[in-house]
């Protein structure tokens, strides 16, 4: 097991690299998150969902993510209350103070996801949550030292350098845990090294005298960690546009927003500068404005206008400006979203931004599915998937957006087809229907976006190689 001295001290990456190093190696490696807090979610091929991290690490092992890769799956809503998915499924939704007393009685869950994970593989690389020093947590604890105390699982502890201070993070985690939470560490990691790493030898003896723990590798800072999905929304915020770029795309950054990770591709084209608009910022001029998927609709609505980006898109769209709504960003465009059973708060109903003429009605029962068709404009096909709760009508559904290989339809386009919304995720990972939305804006693409994350999950695998002890990793293992 992966624990770190804190968030977001690249566990998911490290993790995702060594399970594409040891499935080089021959061996059945599976991934393991009991729980995972994120709105950047993926569809698995059993119907459920998970984090996105751990599809990623999946994809890395060469194996297909299921539900039991990540059997808790908190998508926040609000600064203290969740959506809680258990083993795929939603099973409501639940306050900070309610979830605490929620989680033991979720361990259960978590082991038996494990237990199933386990019998199927060779080696199991389980990544923690957070800090594994959260101490005022760990009382019914289930995504670190509780589960590796349940599970019996040696932990490998990973402190981020790049951050500074990590004599203190190390040494300051082991002096927080208690004696048996510590005695389940067997080694540690410092990550995002930069400079000369022979500089850094004594510090790794000293770590390893203080702590009685195994040195088990410094590595290097990995620069292509922005070619892979990003777990936190949080992440968005060092993404800087490129100065160049012939069409300029705007995203703005909704205050729970979710599967932002569809808008890698985009990212990586050089044709495009694409631009995350954050609160307190004006929408730019562009030459496409795409409204993201939401965990809370109707309270991004309200968000949307206390940032006055409705404004801007009303001025974008009387200018023959495009926009394109994903998911809960199509919702948004409507006339007015209606939440009557309280499935994201208190049942309410809010005006939508009246971009598209339709409608939308949240409803219990969500939609998790890989989809795959064409856009009906010109016929580019697509792959992608669904994952959403509410159902939309209206005249300008009479003009769908997407037509799936089974028949159905999706989305909305407005009359002069310069407005359109549907609730597929993923357009733009999909190669050829990225080149159609270029194309249409008068830029081309110049990437394979799957292939470079291939490419990626090899170079990743590379460093852990080098800078990693994987023989100690595996002995370690029980």
């Amino acid at each position: 097991m992966f624990q770190g001295t804190g968030s977001d001290v690249g566990k998911s990456l490290i993790v995702a690299g060594l399970c594409r190093a040891f499935a080089r190696r021959g061996l059945r490696v599976r991934p393991f998150k009991p729980q995972n807090m994120s709105n950047n979610a993926a569809v698995t091929p059993d119907g459920g969902e998970i984090g996105r991290a751990q599809a990623l690490q999946a994809r890395a092992s060469r194996t297909p993510p299921t539900v039991d890769m990540n059997p808790v799956l908190l998508k926040p809503q609000s600064e203290t209350g969740a959506q809680v998915v258990v083993q795929g499924r939603v099973i409501g939704n639940a306050q900070a103070r309610e979830y605490q007393a929620l989680k033991p009685k979720l361990l259960p869950a978590v082991l038996e996801s494990f237990a199933r994970i386990a019998a199927e593989a060779d080696l199991v690389l389980v990544e923690g949550a957070g800090s594994a020093a959260e101490i005022n947590l760990r009382a019914g604890d289930i995504a670190n030292m509780g589960f590796a105390r349940a599970a019996e699982c040696p932990v490998a502890l990973i402190g981020d350098i790049d951050r500074g201070g990590i004599f203190a993070q190390i040494l300051g985690t082991k002096a927080a845990l208690e004696p048996e939470d510590a005695a389940m560490i067997v080694g540690f990691i410092v990550n995002k090294f930069r400079g000369d790493a022979s500089l850094f030898e004594g510090a790794m003896a000293t770590i390893a005298e203080r702590t009685g723990w195994r040195a088990l590798g410094l590595l290097p800072f990995f620069a292509g960690a922005t070619r892979l999905p990003a777990e936190d929304a949080f992440s968005l915020r060092a993404v800087k546009a490129r100065a160049d770029g012939l069409v300029t795309i705007a995203v703005p950054m909704l205050a729970r927003i979710a599967n932002f990770d569809e808008f890698d591709p985009l990212r990586m084209e050089p044709s495009v500068r694409l631009v995350f608009v954050h609160p307190g910022e004006a929408l730019p001029l562009a030459d496409l404005i795409i409204l993201p998927g939401s965990k809370a609709t109707i309270a991004d609505l309200a968000f949307c206008r206390q940032q006055g980006w409705h404004v801007d898109l009303l001025a974008h769209a009387r200018r023959g400006g495009r926009v394109l709504g994903i998911c809960g960003g199509y919702q948004m465009l409507g006339t007015n979203v209606a939440d009557p059973q309280g499935i994201e708060g208190p049942a309410r109903k809010a005006e939508g931004l009246c971009l598209l003429d339709v409608e939308t009605v949240l409803t219990g029962e969500k939609a998790l599915r890989e989809v795959e068709g064409e856009r009906i404009a010109d016929g580019a096909p697509f792959r992608g998937y669904e994952m959403h709760v509410g159902r939309t009508t209206g005249p300008d559904c009479a003009r769908p957006f997407l037509r799936f290989a089974d028949g159905r339809l999706d989305g909305a386009t407005s009359e002069n087809g310069l407005i359109a919304g549907a609730y597929v995720h993923g357009l733009f990972a999909d190669d050829r229907q990225r080149a159609a939305w270029l194309g249409s804006l008068g830029a081309r693409s110049e990437i394979a976006y799957e292939a470079t994350v291939e490419r990626t999950l090899d170079e990743l695998a590379d460093q852990c190689q080098a800078h990693l002890d994987l023989d100690a990793m595996l002995a370690a293992a029980r």
